[in-house]
């Protein structure tokens, strides 16, 4: 088997849920997320210090703020995003992932895949997501 797991395989249905591979296969999509949106903060950073806020005409300034405020606010939700792929990764390392934690049935793998920080089955999700709804509007 190659180095990188996610190039050649997909987890499936029809093997036992959370074996190996498929632990090795999240761990990698997981830890391949984080390092992208690490490298994309750092970028972030690099970007901010080199650039300046000292252009002379008013309007640009504000609109480099604005472009700023913009970029800060998407690297705030992908430092929460890494927290997530942390616990994510933790779970996995305690043997919880990949199992709902409201009702303790399996995550679809389809789920797992498109959203591989998922904590909750997809109907739980939902329901949790109504009663957040039905709270709201009170």
């Amino acid at each position: 088997m190659s180095d990188s797991i996610l190039a050649d395989y997909k987890p499936s249905d029809n093997e036992e849920f959370m074996n190996e591979q498929q632990q090795r296969y999240f761990r990698e999509k997981l830890l391949t997320w984080k390092s992208d949106l690490l490298k994309e903060s750092a970028e972030t950073l690099d970007n901010l210090q080199k650039e300046s806020l000292r252009e002379p005409d008013i309007t640009d300034r504000a609109s480099s703020e604005t472009d700023w405020s913009v970029e800060l606010r998407t690297r705030d939700r992908q430092r929460k995003l890494i927290s997530k792929i942390d616990a994510a990764l933790a779970r996995l390392e305690e043997g919880e992932y990949g199992y709902c934690e409201v009702t303790g049935d399996p995550i679809s793998l389809k789920r797992l895949d498109a959203r591989p920080i998922a904590t909750m089955s997809l109907e739980a999700q939902e329901r949790h997501e109504k009663m957040e709804k039905i709270h709201r509007d009170d």
